[in-house]
């Protein structure tokens, strides 16, 4: 041992100017260290200044950002933490009438974190590339459209000189941002969107940039994926920046809305500012269904709607839809309105309301009538014509429950589903032709009649007051209500036939009634009886009204009054 080191301490003493190399070349990778984190140091305020000026030049707003950091390993890595973006209104320049110091908007633009690496290489005059820029917690907050007017600069106002350092980013990916377009009207709630994720290329100073982003619809709840361009940023007003573009609404489930289920895809287009967008679109829910009853329908529309994106109002002009095979229009709007007091003094809920002007021609009636069926077998079926406002207040109850329509229908070419109805129907038809044989061989099933009338619809109860109900040989007219719910009908009405009583008896019967037959005419008419409805629809009941009767015919010569 004593001679291995004995040896190695003559190699050090014959090469003590390797020794003195190799220290020197220590103390300067420690110095390049020191200085290389000295650089770093003063570096970050000059790569800060030049990340808030070229935000500055871009939003041409006030921008703070709370700390920045950059590090050397595998290249620039810098990470900035508490940025914010003003409004145009605290930008030199730019004012908002009326407003204080007191009355100052917040930020417009709220990051909570964003990291970006960048190569090494630098080349004076030219800008940095940036591939990617990661966002974290992204809030925008656009302010209402409040008059910002814009005054030209000072002449006297300084002018900046070009950056020491210019970057020029290739895309921005951001997760969890959030964007809220708030409104100027009194009593309307500002419009909120979540955003899950979104990716922008193409950044420039003064040209749009490309969008490829994934939201997440609260109610109903979905998921909407949506691509296009967004800008240029507009500094008097942001909620006058450009956007268009297409997107697809997928799996939003209805059943969020008391009173209706099922699960909507829609794609469509749309373009126009931040807050005025023209949608044009279409939806498909194979399984639409009003909860009460279960019975799903298929529903398809295309529409071309006029959205206020300051508060999420709809205008539809119009809304083609396809129920089942039922065609049908309807245009209206569909706007937000907050909590209130009604004329009677109770609360009213904020949410929807929804106003709409219904037009079918030509539709099939089974179709409507399926959702209200438990069974999937409708009332009865016909081409239906119908006109009609609908009016969806907010609320908490059933869609059914606050559904309130106004209008008027024909029905045309009707048949009941029910055998045991048609029949009835049928029968009434020949006896009321005097062709009371044919009625008891039971030939008049597939007779057709036809009906018309107003009405209108609030809680769940369809009122018809003047109900005109027609078939060869006999007309009913009825005035009552039917219940949604239930089934519940309730009628009073007067039967007319061509035919008199005797004829509609027919045999030895009817000769037996022919004194009576001039008892029953009225009108022009060969019989006229006063009637009443009653039962649900699945199982009505039909009879005539005695009492009515009593106080109506005519008084018989002789007898007593």
């Amino acid at each position: 041992m004593g001679t291995v080191t004995a040896k190695r301490a003559g190699f050090w003493r014959r090469h003590r100017a390797l020794q003195w190399a190799l220290g020197v070349l220590l103390l300067v990778l420690a110095g390049l260290g020191v200085a290389t984190m000295i650089g770093l140091h003063r570096a970050e305020p000059i790569l800060r200044a030049a990340i808030v000026n070229r935000l500055e030049e871009r939003f041409h707003a006030r921008v703070e950002l709370d700390s920045f950091h950059v590090s050397l390993v595998g290249g620039l890595w810098a990470e900035g933490k508490g940025l914010r973006i003003w409004p145009p209104a605290q930008v030199e320049g730019v004012t908002v009438p009326g407003a204080t110091a007191a009355s100052a908007p917040g930020p417009l633009i709220r990051l909570q974190q964003f990291r970006f690496h960048a190569p090494l290489r630098y080349t004076p005059g030219q800008p940095v590339k940036i591939s990617v820029v990661e966002l974290k917690g992204l809030d925008i907050d656009v302010p209402p459209k409040t008059h910002f007017t814009h005054k030209p600069a000072p002449e006297h106002a300084e002018e900046h000189g070009t950056p020491l350092l210019r970057f020029d980013v290739e895309s921005i990916n951001c997760d969890d941002a959030h964007l809220t377009l708030e409104t100027d009207k009194p009593g309307k709630l500002p419009l909120e969107f979540d955003i899950a994720h979104i990716k922008l290329t193409g950044s420039t100073a003064d040209g749009p940039m490309q969008f490829d982003a994934k939201l997440t619809n609260p109610k109903p709840a979905g998921t909407i994926l949506t691509t296009g361009t967004v800008g240029p940023w507009k500094v008097d007003d942001p909620g006058e920046t450009p956007l268009s573009g297409s997107y697809r609404f997928e799996h939003a489930d209805l059943g969020v809305f008391k009173g209706i289920a099922g699960i909507l895809q829609s794609t469509g287009r749309y373009e126009g500012v931040l807050r005025d967008l023209v949608v044009d679109g279409q939806t498909d829910t194979p399984d639409f269904r009003l909860t009460s009853f279960g019975t799903a329908v298929p529903l398809h529309t295309e529409f071309h709607a006029h959205v206020d994106g300051t508060n999420g109002d709809t205008w539809l002009e119009p809304v083609n839809a396809t129920l089942g095979k039922s065609h049908f229009t309807a245009e209206g709007k569909v706007v937000r309105v907050p909590p209130g007091t009604a004329s009677n003094g109770a609360a009213t809920p904020g949410g929807h309301e929804i106003a709409l002007n219904v037009k079918i021609e030509g539709g099939r009636m089974e179709d409507f009538l399926r959702l209200t069926s438990k069974s999937g077998t409708p009332l009865l079926t016909g081409t239906l014509v119908l006109k009609a406002t609908l009016e969806i207040p907010p609320g908490s109850a059933r869609v059914e429950e606050r559904l309130k329509l106004k209008g008027s229908f024909t029905l045309e070419d009707a048949q009941f589903t029910s055998v045991k109805i048609q029949n009835e129907v049928g029968e009434l038809s020949l006896r009321g032709q005097g062709r009371p044989k044919e009625a008891r061989q039971g030939e008049g099933a597939d007779v057709r009649s036809a009906m018309q009338s107003d009405f209108t619809m609030a809680d769940a109860v369809i009122t018809l007051p003047d109900l005109k109900y027609t078939v060869p040989g006999a007309e009913i007219g009825l005035k009552g209500t039917y219940g949604v719910e239930g089934g519940l009908l309730n009628f009073t009405g007067t039967a007319k036939t061509q035919a008199t009583v005797s004829e509609m008896v027919g045999g030895w019967k009817g000769a037996l009634l022919k004194p009576a037959d001039r008892y029953f005419k009225k009108d022009g008419m060969g019989t006229v009886v006063p009637i009443h409805v009653t039962g649900t629809r699945e199982d009505p009941k039909f009879g005539v009204d005695l009492g009515r009767m009593k106080h109506t015919q005519p008084q018989i010569p002789g007898q007593p009054q």
